[in-house]
């Protein structure tokens, strides 16, 4: 694992600080990668939103389409509850 040192000002390490305290991390570099984690899925979601967006439309989402989903989640559940 690599090292990085970053330099916060005085309100910013205490903010740091409170939250590994108050949120149960063991310690400011956890709570740093996990927001950067979460920083990484918000990014990734957009971009795959913004794919969504400029993709042609599938079809159209009426009450046919919905019902066609509900039985998919229907179905799944009844395979799963085999194993």
């Amino acid at each position: 694992m690599s090292t990085m040192n970053i330099s916060l000002p005085d309100s910013l390490k205490s903010f740091v600080d409170e939250q590994v305290s108050q949120r149960g991390y063991g310690t400011s570099s956890e709570y740093v990668r996990e927001l950067i984690r979460k920083d990484q899925e918000r990014l990734h979601l957009r971009k795959l939103l913004l794919a969504g967006a400029a993709s042609a439309p599938a079809g159209a989402a009426d009450a046919r389409y919905f019902e066609g989903l509900r039985d998919r989640v229907r179905k799944s559940g009844k395979a799963g509850a085999h194993e």
